[in-house]
């Protein structure tokens, strides 16, 4: 991440924009730019960014990032100010204080302000506001101190103003939550923005959400301002211009979630993980990857736009076994005689972005996240994609196949792991082993296509079931209503599709989603 800018490579600038305490998506996508062989020069933090600048010139490896953001207790963020501010309220400084951030966070995260300072090869800009002034002040890395990195993520209202070097200080995303312009003042040819704030274009109802809104306006406002400046700096050098040395346009790269990710409550109240968010950064960031192309994308406001979040359900499951590199059938990995076994878990979050297409369509199908777990392939290993489907179709009418198949990436050769529980009735009391039994098999490639080369059956306990269960939450539903309509309907869903798989059979008339029971 830190090699100095050569005669081979562009002059690339990382710019770690805000968003919160959901971050820790940012490090996902900095270990996929690492491990892609992605190097910068120049990054630049502004507001939750900054904690991962931090982190980074803190000497912290990018897969170490991803590890500390995992085990981060999010509570640990928020501490309550003194009481005789706290009974204030209204007139309070702030609803709370830096301690636990100060105390907890900064420490867990390996965020060290010496080690900063002293830091080496990646130059390093924190943005800061100048509340005094009414300015954003970019401070390098050499002149960096506790108090200003603070004041870097203190959002008003909910903590308070840092008053040192004769000003008051605060977070920087009202006026600017990613510093395009330091990038280019730095030289880059090559900006690359991570960027975590949403951008979809339904305007909600209620205080919080309008409280989001006002920061996704300000954010993105002021960052497409940037970008106009950076279009008319190329459209200047393709009339033949030299500007400011140039002679070639800055190249503009984006990475960011198709949907809006959780907010900070989601995240605070335990409805989603560091470790999620951390593999969908690495997702991300790995099909950006996989897509992109070497002139970037135009300079234009569609750069971080998003789909609209619809009521949607996530939950997360682990499903674990025995695993045999060399066989190629899972019935029959268990008793193969393949050189190398071990256990092998997957660890896995399903997103259904929208419950009504879900039910509708015929594949019914999710987004798959997670990890690959096992000593085979040197202990965990995030995926770059996913594939899930629920109760989908098969060639044979009386199965039905629960997908959940994983893309990854071990010393730098890609494998994909396609595993499915197979749903159909059989003699004897088969439910239980047909939505708990996956069969897996390894695939050398980015897809099942590729050449099998290990195989084995992963299961899902009772342990696992229960955890699954107590992590499946609605998501984006505006009230309690919407949420448990939300679950009604998946319950409804999948009780039927159960039904129409092991009812009495002939008995099937009424539709439930895309599952048929009795009359």
């Amino acid at each position: 991440m830190t090699t100095p800018a050569s005669s081979t490579r562009p002059r690339r600038s990382l710019v770690l924009a805000g968003g919160g305490m959901r971050v820790a998506y940012q490090a996902g996508v900095v270990r996929a730019l690492a491990e892609a062989g992605i190097d910068f020069d120049h990054a630049d933090g502004a507001s939750g960014g900054t904690m991962n600048l931090a982190m980074l010139l803190s000497g912290i490896t990018p897969t170490d990032m991803c590890a500390r953001w995992s085990s981060l207790d999010p509570k640990s963020f928020v501490s309550l100010p003194p009481v005789r501010d706290l009974v204030k309220f209204l007139d309070a400084p702030a609803w709370g204080d830096a301690d636990g951030i100060r105390e907890t966070v900064f420490p867990h995260l390996g965020i060290d302000i010496d080690a900063i300072r002293a830091h080496r090869g990646l130059h390093g800009t924190f943005n800061v506001c100048n509340f005094s002034r009414k300015t954003v002040e970019v401070i390098p890395h050499t002149e960096l101190d506790l108090d200003l990195l603070i004041a870097g993520i203190s959002l008003p209202i909910l903590m308070p103003a840092v008053h040192t070097r004769g000003a008051w200080y605060t977070d920087a995303v009202w006026i600017k939550d990613a510093n395009v312009d330091e990038a280019v003042r730095q030289g880059a040819d090559e900006v690359w923005v991570i960027w975590c704030i949403g951008n979809t274009p339904e305007y909600h109802h209620g205080a919080f959400p309008q409280y989001v809104h006002m920061i996704e306006m300000a954010a993105n406002g002021s960052l497409f301002e940037q970008f106009k400046r950076v279009d008319a700096i190329n459209a200047r050098i393709a009339r033949g211009e030299a500007v400011d040395g140039r002679t070639t346009p800055i190249v503009l790269h984006v990475i960011k979630p198709e949907r809006p990710i959780p907010l900070d409550p989601d995240y605070y109240l335990g409805r989603v993980s560091g470790t999620t968010l951390v593999e969908m950064g690495y997702a991300d960031a790995s099909r950006y990857l996989r897509e992109r192309a070497p002139a970037g994308i135009p300079w234009t406001p569609e750069a971080t736009q998003m789909q609209e979040p619809r009521p949607g359900l996530t939950f997360s499951e682990t499903m674990s076994g025995d695993f045999a590199l060399g066989a190629t059938d899972p019935k029959t990995a268990e008793t193969s005689t393949a050189a190398q076994r071990g256990p092998l878990a997957i660890h896995v979050t399903v997103q259904i972005d929208d419950m009504e297409q879900f039910v509708a369509s015929r594949t019914h199908p999710g987004r798959l996240t997670g990890h690959v777990s096992s000593p085979l392939f040197g202990g965990d290993v995030p995926a770059t994609h996913g594939v899930f489907n629920l109760f989908s179709p098969s060639t044979d009418p009386a199965l039905k196949l629960m997908v959940y198949e994983l893309g990854f990436t071990y010393n730098g050769k890609p494998y994909y792991l396609a595993g499915r529980k197979e749903v159909r009735d059989d003699p004897g009391f088969d439910l239980w082993a047909d939505t708990t039994t996956l069969f897996t098999t390894l695939h050398e490639g980015s897809d099942a296509s590729g050449p099998a080369v290990g195989a084995g059956v992963l299961r899902l306990g009772v342990t696992d079931l229960l955890q699954l269960v107590r992590s499946m939450h609605p998501t984006n539903a505006g009230s309690l209503t919407d949420g448990a309509r939300v679950i009604e309907q998946f319950g409804l869903f999948f009780l039927g599709s159960l039904w129409a798989s092991y009812g009495p059979k002939g008995a099937h008339t009424n539709q439930v989603g895309s599952a048929t029971v009795q009359g």
